[in-house]
């Protein structure tokens, strides 16, 4: 293991230098395309500068770092994450992957390696800004939607403006993708976002594969009447088969292997003496497989059917969003299980393998490269919170690991040849 020049006490500071860049005084927001994301850029660029990398923004607003392999040209493994935030936000989802990713370049700037080695930080992992996420990463893995141009924020600006207040061409985007020859693979180091690795007492584990996701509009319909004078025989309340729904969600997932969650109830006409005619709530789907996932879509969506038809309700399913579950490659599995081995976290016990709940940028990456993923124990399981937290010690194994297994990679690209 070579000599650390970046700590993990730098690195916590490094993203509390961060924190600082926000569009908001009172709390963390720091949003695609904005005045906040470029100044985390050039933040990022100067870390990058001074571990030895050349740093240059790519043409969808993601900022990278390159330092050459043994010979100019040669494929590259990519170590990144994300620099953006949700609304509100903690210091560590996505820019502790970022900033460890431009810690272990330093530490390897002296160095063999068999391939080039990059960091990124991708400006929209989160899709804060224009509901749609891994903007970042899309364009990289080459998955650009054209049709995104015509997406717009809260204030009505459209990507493609945005895109040239940024200082950019958004016909030019498709610069930014990369092709499979270029890449040796993709790793990302970041926070849990669960409590799995505080319960079992370990700083590190290591990611299986990414959620399977799917997101859904159910429309409950009944009637509105008026709540004094119509009786509750001639009732066709929404709102009461919705919530029932709603539970019905909660008993089910609970008792499989899959997650369900009702983030939204939204009620029509929504007056305190009116029977409610309608409510829409969504359903966020996510397994560890597409199978896995799909089959719990078809037991909730039976239910769901099942009680409005007995109270006499109809309903309507939209589905507004999927993404199929990308499992991590098994050889970068194996680098990062060595890279955890490599540290004292737990000793001689087997490292702790899990599928992530939540989506990332090596979710897109996979389109172009192999992905693997190294995660980090976060205090309470808690994220997308001013509360996330991480300990310097976990920080300094998840640099001992990341460093590791990067060698790990090394000697396999090297025995490949």
């Amino acid at each position: 293991m070579t000599t650390a020049t970046t700590s993990a006490a730098d690195v916590l500071a490094r993203c509390a230098e961060l924190d600082r860049l926000s569009a908001s005084p009172d709390h963390l927001v720091r949003v695609h395309l904005t005045p906040e994301h470029a100044a985390a850029n050039r933040r990022a660029a100067s870390w990058m500068a001074a571990a030895g990398l050349t740093p240059w923004q790519d043409a969808a607003g993601n900022q990278w770092g390159r330092r050459e392999g043994r010979t100019p040209g040669l494929p590259a493994l990519v170590l990144g994450s994300h620099l953006d935030t949700v609304p509100d936000a903690g210091s560590y989802d996505g820019m502790l992957g970022v900033v460890m990713a431009v810690a272990v370049a330093e530490r390897l700037r002296d160095t063999d390696l068999p391939f080039a080695l990059e960091v990124v930080g991708f400006g929209d992992e989160e899709g804060a800004r224009f509901g749609t996420a891994l903007l970042g990463s899309q364009a990289v893995a080459g998955t650009w939607d054209p049709a995104w141009e015509d997406l717009r924020d809260a204030g009505g600006v459209p990507l493609r403006q945005a895109f040239r207040d940024f200082g950019l061409d958004p016909a030019r985007v498709g610069e930014a993708a990369r092709r499979p020859g270029e890449l040796v693979g993709y790793l990302e180091a970041h926070i849990e976002q669960g409590p799995c690795l505080e319960a079992a007492d370990r700083s590190l584990g290591y990611v299986t594969a990414i959620a399977g996701a799917r997101r859904f509009r159910l429309s409950v319909l009944g009637e509105a009447r008026h709540a004094g004078g119509t009786p509750y025989e001639r009732r066709r309340d929404a709102l009461v088969g919705a919530a029932e729904a709603v539970v019905a969600v909660e008993r089910i997932a609970r008792a499989g292997d899959c997650i369900a969650t009702v983030g939204r109830l939204e009620v029509h006409p929504g007056a305190v003496n009116v029977v409610p005619g309608r409510a829409d709530l969504t359903l966020d789907l996510r397994a560890a497989t597409d199978t896995e996932r799909d089959r719990m879509w078809d037991v909730l969506h039976a239910e769901v059917a099942a009680i409005c038809a007995r109270r006499g309700l109809g309903l309507e399913v939209v589905e507004t969003h999927r993404a199929p579950a990308v499992p991590c490659a098994p050889w970068l599995q194996e680098a990062v299980i060595a890279g955890i081995g490599a540290t004292d976290d737990r000793g001689a016990q087997e490292p702790l393998g899990l599928w992530s709940r939540a989506g990332h940028d090596a979710m897109a990456m996979a389109a172009v490269t192999d992905v693997g993923m190294l995660f980090l124990r976060c205090a309470d399981g808690i994220s997308h919170s001013p509360d996330e937290d991480v300990r310097e010690v976990d920080v300094a194994r998840g640099l001992d690991a990341f460093e590791a297994a990067v060698l790990r990679v090394a000697a396999v690209v090297e025995a490949r040849r």
